[in-house]
C-alpha cells in the first residue's frame, strides 16, 4: 500500500501539486502523453528546478494562449466523461470538477448546471486537476493524507473583480476541514489546490517508516516561509490500513430518555461518525446511566461534540486522539435465490480472511422470504464463495 502525505506548510495550489508529483518520480513525457487524451490545446508545460529558502524542488507552470476562457461545468464534465483517460483518472478528475462546481454554485446561489468557470475553467486549471489525477495514478497512490491548510487574509483579483481571501469557493470546498491562519496576505491555498486537498484525509504525519520526499515549488517568494508543497511517500505491506487517526468522544449521561439516546445515535451516524455505542454505568447518587462513545475522523470531532450536547442532556464531552488499525476490505454484491445482498470481503494484506454479510440486506431478504435470518446469512456467504473472485484485491475501501 502506498501513501502520500501532503505537508502543506505553505499552502497548496494545482501547479504545486503537479510539480510535487514530478519531483516524486512522475515522468513529464508520460504526463504530457496522458494529458494529450483531452481535446484541449494551446498550452505547454514549463518544468524546471528552483529553490525557495535554499530548498530545491520542481516548478511546473502551465503556459496558455487563452486567458479568462469560460467553460461550463457540464461542458468540462462531458469532456472528461468522453475522454480516453483511464477510468480511475477520469473518475477522479470528474470528482474534482464536481467539487469545484458545487462550491461555485453555492457561492453564486445558482444551480450547478448554470455554473461557468472563469480561471477555474481555463486550460491551466483543467491541466492542473486532470494532471494531478494522472500523476497520483502513475505513482500508484492508494491513500492521501494532508496537514491542516494555512489560509490567508487579504484581497485577490479575478474575473469577478476583487475577492476576499480566502476565496469564497476555497472556503466552501474546505468546509469541515482543519485549517489555520497563515498570517500572510498572499493566496496560499487556491480553489484548485483546495479541491485536491479535500480528497485527502487530514491527519498528523503517519507513524510509518519515511520514504521518498519531494517538493513542488510555488510562484510566490515569501519572506516568512519557503513557498513549497512537501510530499512524503510511505509504503507498507498492506496488511493493515495504518495509521488511521481517529478521535474518541465520550460523555456520561444519566438523565436522557431512551428515545433521546436512540435518536442521538441515529443523528451521529448520519453526521459521519464511524461508530457509536452505549455502555451501562452506575453513576453518582446511585443513578443508572450510559457512557456514550463516539469514534470519528478528527475533523468531525468538534461538530459531533456540539451535536451530542445539543441533542442530549450532556453539558461536556471528553475528546481523545488515537490510532485505529483496520483490515483491508471491499464491498461486493452477490445474488441468492432470495435476492441480492451486499457483503464485505475482508483481507489481511493480500490474504483473504472472511466475508461479512450486510445485516440490513439480510434482514430485508428474511422479511420478504419468510426465511430465518440465520439461514439468509449462511446462503449469502455461500453465494459469496461461489461468485466472487477472492484474488481481486487491488483496491480497498477506506
Amino acid at each position: 500500500m502506498k501513501t502520500l502525505y501532503l505537508d502543506a506548510f505553505s499552502g497548496i495550489s494545482g501547479d504545486m501539486v503537479l510539480g510535487l508529483l514530478l519531483d516524486l518520480g512522475v515522468e513529464q513525457q508520460t504526463l504530457e502523453r496522458e494529458l494529450a487524451k483531452l481535446p484541449i490545446s494551446g498550452y505547454t508545460l514549463e518544468v524546471g528546478r528552483e529553490q525557495r529558502h535554499g530548498i530545491e524542488g520542481t516548478r511546473l507552470q502551465v503556459q496558455c494562449e487563452e486567458t479568462h476562457h469560460h467553460r461550463s461545468w457540464s461542458t468540462i464534465d462531458t469532456m472528461l466523461s468522453a475522454s480516453e483517460l483511464q477510468t480511475p483518472v477520469k473518475q477522479m478528475s470528474r470528482n474534482f470538477f464536481r467539487r469545484l462546481g458545487e462550491a461555485e454554485a453555492k457561492v453564486h446561489g445558482i444551480d450547478i448546471n448554470r455554473v461557468h468557470f472563469h480561471e477555474v475553467g481555463a486550460v491551466d486549471a483543467i491541466v492542473d486537476l486532470v494532471g494531478a489525477a494522472i500523476g497520483l495514478q502513475l505513482l500508484g497512490i492508494d491513500k492521501i493524507f494532508c496537514s491542516p491548510l494555512p489560509l490567508s487574509r487579504g484581497m485577490s483579483h479575478c474575473a469577478h473583480g476583487a475577492l476576499p481571501l480566502p476565496a469564497p469557493a476555497t472556503l466552501e470546498i474546505l468546509r469541515g476541514k482543519p485549517t489555520c491562519d497563515s498570517y500572510n496576505d498572499k493566496e496560499l491555498v487556491t480553489p484548485t489546490g483546495a479541491t485536491i486537498a479535500a480528497s485527502a484525509e487530514f491527519s498528523p504525519l503517519p507513524a510509518l517508516p519515511l520514504g521518498k520526499t519531494g517538493y513542488g515549488v510555488g510562484g510566490w517568494e515569501l519572506e516568512d516561509r519557503p513557498n513549497l508543497l512537501r510530499g512524503i511517500l510511505y509504503e507498507d505491506d498492506g496488511s493493515l490500513h495504518k495509521p488511521h487517526r481517529v478521535q474518541v468522544l465520550e460523555t456520561n449521561i444519566d438523565d436522557s430518555t431512551p428515545e433521546q439516546l436512540g435518536n442521538l445515535m441515529d443523528l451521529l451516524l448520519s453526521a459521519g461518525a464511524l461508530d457509536v455505542s452505549y455502555t451501562t454505568l452506575h453513576m453518582k447518587k446511585n443513578r443508572p446511566g450510559q457512557l456514550l462513545t463516539v469514534i470519528c475522523r478528527p475533523e468531525l470531532a468538534s461538530p459531533l461534540a456540539r451535536l451530542v450536547m445539543r441533542e442530549s442532556s450532556s453539558i461536556g464531552v471528553r475528546s481523545t486522539a488515537c490510532d485505529r488499525y483496520q483490515l483491508n476490505r471491499h464491498q461486493a454484491k452477490v445474488m441468492t435465490e432470495f435476492g441480492e445482498a451486499g457483503v464485505k470481503v475482508i483481507y489481511e494484506g493480500s490474504r483473504f480472511l472472511r466475508f461479512a454479510a450486510e445485516y440490513d440486506d439480510c434482514r430485508e431478504l428474511s422479511r420478504k422470504s419468510g426465511q430465518p435470518l440465520q439461514q439468509i446469512y449462511r446462503r449469502v456467504e455461500t453465494a459469496a464463495y461461489e461468485q466472487l473472485d477472492l484474488t481481486t484485491k487491488e483496491k480497498f475501501d477506506d
